[in-house]
């Protein structure tokens, strides 16, 4: 029972750990929905995500062998070359898919789309939407924690309750990232940023897992260490800019009172 209770608490450190760059996403998804049903989607997304998480768990313990074979294989010379499985396509996907949206939602901060002098607002989604593509995204999110966790313990109340602990500690945290990336625009960018990140990491990772080769180079997954380091100094540099162009508006404030 020591060794379970010990095997959980590493677990849940686990899931807290990889549950970061989850979070953000829901945070950032949520913001598609209307503005009074944002709450409700991260609620319900969530809640139906941590269901599914289990019943993923019981299907990558009774099935694992089948996400591990080889599903084909794409041998172009020395051009391409791979060899897939149900693992490296689920995470390549949700790779693509992320880098897809954070590239969408960073374009469209930065153009201008303007009829009759009024800017138009981007179109919210559906709560159905919103919530299905949290619910979808949480299980790409969660697949490799759950391998992880296969690996570290073979008691499925264990890795349930790590689970459901880590669920409920995203919905608590949920509306406070949301709030605070509400409040502070300008680290929306840098979240964003951070998501592109997620993504490239995943793209790694899944042409790691099918054995992928460009031009006769092999692709290798980003470490866990790079990527953290990459945020640090992402996160770093976004609060040294935001507090050195708040004292250039200061100093443009006082001259210009000078001068009056």
């Amino acid at each position: 029972m020591l060794e379970n209770i010990f095997t959980l608490i590493m677990l849940v450190m686990l899931q807290a750990v990889l549950g970061f760059d989850n979070l953000l996403y829901i945070s950032l998804e949520s913001k598609n929905a209307p503005e009074e049903k944002r709450a409700y989607v991260r609620k319900v997304g969530i809640l139906v995500a941590i269901a599914l998480r289990i019943v993923l768990l019981f299907v990558l313990i009774n099935m694992i062998q089948y996400f591990q074979d080889s599903l084909f294989v794409i041998n172009m010379g020395h051009y391409i070359h791979g060899d897939f499985n149900g693992h490296s396509i689920i995470v390549l996907l949700g790779g693509a898919f992320i880098l897809y949206t954070a590239m969408k939602e960073i374009w469209h901060m930065i153009s201008i789309e303007e009829a009759d002098g009024i800017a138009h607002e981007k179109k919210s989604k559906s709560v159905g939407q919103v919530i299905f593509m949290i619910i979808v995204m949480n299980l790409v999110f969660s697949f490799d924690s759950i391998l992880s966790a296969i690996a570290l313990t073979d008691v499925f109340w264990v890795m349930a309750v790590a689970i459901v602990i880590s669920g409920i500690m995203m919905l608590v945290l949920a509306d406070g990232v949301s709030n605070f990336l509400a409040k502070n625009r300008m680290y929306e960018v840098l979240g964003l940023f951070i998501l592109f990140l997620v993504g490239v990491m995943l793209i790694s990772e899944g042409g790691h897992l099918a054995h992928l080769t460009l031009f006769g180079s092999e692709v290798t997954p980003m470490s866990k260490a790079t990527f953290y380091f990459v945020i640090i100094i992402l996160t770093i540099t976004d609060v040294v800019q935001g507090r050195y162009q708040k004292k250039i508006v200061m100093a443009k404030e006082q001259e210009q009172k000078k001068k009056a």
